[in-house]
Order: C-alpha cells, then sequence, then structure tokens
C-alpha cells in the first residue's frame, strides 16, 4: 500500500533525486550486473520506465493502515530496487532515505517471502518474487509495500545484466572478507559462470566483485546468507564510491543509461554526494523465517516485528543522537 505526498514533501523529493541519481549508480554496483531504469513518481522521469506508479497510487494507497500518519508525516522517500533475472525479481530491496537526517536505511525481501495471490496456481506464484512476471513494477511494489506494513514507495529501478566490472575498478575495487571459497562453474547460465574466490580479507576488482554477486550456494543460511552478503557488499561499496571518484562513478553510469539529465549536471550533484556519512547507512533483512509448506519452501514475514523494524527506521531522531553520530565523526 502507498500514500500520496503533499505538494512540500514533493518538493522534497525533487532535491532528493539529485542524491539517488547517485545512490543508484551505486546500486549497479552492489545488487546485480546492472543496467537499470528508473521510475520518478508524479513527475517527468530521469530515466526511461514503462510504467509509472503515481498512475496507481489511488488504487493502492491504505489510509487505514496502521502506520499511515508516521509515513505521511516523514520527509523519506523510498525507492524500490528490483534485480530481474528472466522474469523473475531475483533481488528485491527498498531504499529508504532520510532528507532532514541525512540517513539511509536499505530494507532486503527476501525473493521467497510467501505473499498469497487469487487466481494464481502453483507454489511458485505465490512467492513475491514471481510477481514481477506476471504484473510488473506495479505489482511487485503493491506487495512489497503490503509486506512492509504500508510503507510508501515513491521511486523504482530495475537492474539487468551489464557494466559492473567497469564501475567497480573505477572506484578502485570493493574491500571483503570472504566467508569461505566460492567456487562454482555453470557454462549453461546466461552469460556462463565461473566462480573462485578465495576464502579471506581482499579487495574484489570488477572481475572478482560479479562472480561474488552472482554467488548463490554455500551460504549456511542459503539464500537469506546470500541477501545478507549483497547487504555488506552494498555499505562496503558506498563507502568507496563516496569520495573523489564520485563523479567519475556517475559519468561512468549514465554511459549506460537513458536519460535527459545532462553529465554536467549529474557531475555536479555527485560532487554534493560525497560528504555522506557511510556510518549512516544501515541495512535491514524484512524480519520473519523459513517454513516448507507443500515441499515448497518460502520466507514468512514476521508482522509484529516488522512493524517494530518500520518504527526503527521511522522513528525521529533525537538531538542526542544527532551529537553522538557528529561526535563519531
Amino acid at each position: 500500500m502507498m500514500i500520496i505526498k503533499g505538494d512540500k514533501e514533493m518538493s522534497n523529493k525533487k532535491q532528493f533525486a539529485t542524491f539517488f541519481l547517485i545512490a543508484f549508480v551505486i546500486f549497479t554496483i552492489a545488487l546485480m550486473p546492472v543496467r537499470f531504469t528508473l521510475g520518478k513518481v508524479g513527475e517527468t522521469r530521469i530515466f526511461g520506465g514503462n510504467e509509472s506508479i503515481m498512475d496507481q497510487m489511488d488504487y493502492i494507497v491504505d489510509k487505514s493502515g496502521p502506520y499511515y500518519d508516521l509515513f505521511s508525516k516523514s520527509d523519506r522517500v523510498n525507492i524500490l530496487v528490483l534485480g530481474d533475472n528472466d522474469g523473475l525479481t531475483d533481488t528485491i530491496m527498498l531504499a529508504s532515505y532520510d532528507l532532514k537526517n541525512q540517513r539511509l536505511d536499505i530494507i532486503s525481501v527476501p525473493r521467497d517471502t510467501y505473499y498469497l495471490r487469487k487466481g494464481y496456481k502453483g507454489a511458485a506464484a505465490q512467492k513475491i518474487n514471481a510477481i514481477y512476471g506476471s504484473e510488473g513494477v506495479i505489482g511487485t511494489a503493491k506487495a512489497v509495500s503490503d509486506t512492509l506494513l504500508g510503507m510508501p514507495i515513491n521511486y523504482y529501478a530495475v537492474i539487468e545484466f551489464s557494466d559492473v566490472e567497469k564501475i567497480v575498478n573505477k572506484i578502485g575495487g570493493v574491500p571483503m572478507d570472504i566467508p569461505f571459497t566460492m567456487k562454482y562453474n555453470d557454462p549453461y547460465d546466461k552469460p556462463p559462470l565461473h566462480i573462485y574466490i578465495e576464502k579471506g580479507q581482499q579487495t574484489l576488482d570488477g572481475k572478482k566483485a560479479v562472480q561474488f554477486l552472482r554467488y548463490r550456494h554455500g551460504y549456511p543460511e542459503g539464500d537469506i546468507g546470500r541477501v545478507k552478503a549483497q547487504q555488506e557488499f552494498i555499505k562496503s561499496a558506498m563507502k568507496q564510491a563516496i569520495g573523489p571518484e564520485l563523479p567519475g562513478v556517475v559519468k561512468l553510469g549514465l554511459e549506460e543509461i537513458e536519460s535527459d539529465i545532462t553529465l554536467g549536471t549529474a557531475t555536479k550533484i555527485a560532487t554534493k554526494a560525497i560528504g555522506l556519512d557511510p556510518q549512516n547507512i544501515s541495512t535491514y533483512l524484512a524480519p520473519g523465517g523459513p517454513k516448507t509448506v507443500n515441499k515448497a519452501s518460502y520466507w514468512f514475514v514476521d508482522t509484529e516485528k516488522t512493524g517494530e523494524m518500520v518504527e526503527q527506521i521511522y522513528k525521529p531522531v533525537t538531538e542526542d543522537a544527532s551529537k553522538n553520530t557528529e561526535d563519531a565523526e
């Protein structure tokens, strides 16, 4: 369920579009091999996209939701990030940015999350990652918002395979502590998949970063372990990218993106975003647990714990908390 913002908040979204242009160039590194489209809600789009969430807002608004007042009073802007893999959303994340306090929260929704859809038969059709193939961005956005108790979704990005190697190399690689040796070969995958990364602390270059992001096997927690690994990669990549190389990263990203924002404007935006404090980036997993139903594995979201997570993300930042953040710098 999504909520309609007022004119003042829409103005804030215009201001915030600057930052998320940068953030999504970084997300192209972080989530999957990439080429993406971004839809701006209710305004001319920065990037090409076939669907507008704003067109569906009246349909998906739920003013009776338990957190409607909390959401409607917030200056946050939320962007749904989908990693497309042959019609299935292999990666589902909601990036929530606090305009006032410069805080970024990223929620991962497991692709096997159970979401009941009437009229659809088969175990696979009740997984949230199957919605994109039949109902597109709008259907997926509604399901994610519903799963997260009505969190609004203001923008979306759909990510596909592309130039991760160049972008990772541009920022000098991504430092990661690899928990175990990753080895996997699948010559029939698209593109063919050949992975070998040794265990231990190291800086992943572009080629190794792509291998790391595509690796799915061997995590003790299964797909949840992979989600957590993606989140660690995001934080490390953003620490690397938010620096002097950021304008160059944006330039490289824009070379692959259909956009009506000029390179000069994007570079100025990137320069302003360099000061984002990585300590203000937090990652979350939609609370819940695995369960097998009729031989199908699902992730069932815990509504009570999800509510606690939402409150934690949206709770006002106190002066003491702000001071502690400043003292830590």
